[in-house]
């Protein structure tokens, strides 16, 4: 079973669980743009050899309607893939996307590395016109593994004046066991968030909620902070979710799909204090119960939402301030 197909299960899925529950709108606050080539000098990794080779705006329109069906997507933010590859060039492709035809409501971040001259990100922000900055852990300047690495090691105070000047969304995966339940994590946010106000921080995939446990016991840490926002990309368990709107209030998040991620097939659980993805490719789909029949991750990740709406009881117009609005009034969209 691969991805870049649908099955029959994610369309039974996306007929009971998804069409009912989307609107007719939705803004996109986390998608990768990349080519393969961007990944040289090293390979292709292997688990994005089944990608399309070149993932431009028209791909991705193409390929997104499958989870949000009848052209309901319209517009998103978009950075590059190639954190360790040629980010150069996969900078410039983003700018380009973004600016071409297809490109309303497209937005555009640049991937940054922490080495990176602070007057550099700057011009190619103004001269690119990017409204954000991307950074990842995989290029922090540290001998230990880049999962423990403080969020300043791979997002510096340097870049982070850029964005005050500038006024842009910074869109940070942080990382560490515990994510947003680990103080070094939260002081370091909200340092962040009081000291450059004109800054606007997405703080991805529910603060990287995987453990939705973590999300729950660390939000209150961010309570009162008017410039960060939160996106659900790739989550698929409700309780992040369920955190993020009782504390800081729905207004707050906004929906992202992680593509290409939201096209490959499985989901992430809670194990414990930590978490696992299980991916398609690893189960055994013959296990002894029921025949095991996975779906893409961008569908369990609507499901999760809709289990957080619902239990929350949101109304219509929330939801639809969840997959649009929200980004509306973030990037000022153009209907």
């Amino acid at each position: 079973m691969t991805a870049w197909k649908l099955t029959d299960a994610d369309k039974s899925m996306i007929a009971r669980e998804v069409e009912p529950f989307l609107p007719d709108r939705i803004f996109d606050a986390h998608a990768h743009l990349f080519t393969h080539e961007h990944f040289a000098p090293e390979p292709v990794p292997a688990s994005y050899l089944d990608t399309p080779e070149r993932i431009d705006l028209a791909t991705y329109y193409h390929y997104i309607d499958w989870i949000h069906p009848n052209g309901r997507t319209k517009g998103g933010l978009f950075f590059g893939l190639a954190f360790t590859g040629d980010r150069i060039a996969n900078n410039a492709f983003v700018a380009a996307e973004v600016s071409g035809s297809q490109g309303k409501n497209a937005f555009g971040q640049m991937i940054i590395a922490p080495d990176m001259d602070a007057k550099y990100v700057f011009d190619t922000v103004k001269e690119s016109g990017f409204s954000g900055l991307k950074c990842y852990h995989t290029m922090a300047q540290s001998d230990e593994p880049t999962w423990q690495a403080a969020i300043e090691l791979y997002l510096p105070e340097a870049h982070m004046r850029v964005a005050d000047e500038l006024g842009l969304t910074i869109t940070l995966h942080m990382v560490r066991d515990r994510a947003l339940a680990d103080p070094i994590n939260q002081a370091t946010i909200r340092r962040y968030c009081e000291n450059y106000p004109n800054m606007r921080l997405i703080l991805a995939h529910a603060a990287r909620g995987f453990n939705p446990w973590h999300t729950i016991e660390g939000i209150d840490s961010l309570r009162g902070l008017d410039n960060v926002w939160f996106d659900t990309s790739a989550v698929t368990e409700a309780g992040a979710f369920e955190a993020i709107i009782e504390t800081m209030g729905h207004e707050r998040l906004l929906y992202g799909t992680d593509f290409h991620v939201s096209h490959m097939r499985g989901r992430c659980v809670a194990i414990g204090d930590s978490f696992h993805w299980f991916y398609a490719e690893d189960m055994n789909t013959e296990e002894r119960h029921i025949a095991l029949q996975p779906v893409l991750i961008g569908l369990e990740s609507i499901r999760s939402l809709r289990l957080a709406c619902r239990r929350l009881k949101l109304s219509d117009s929330q939801v639809e301030d969840i997959f649009y609005n929200n980004a509306g009034q973030l990037f000022a969209l153009v209907d």
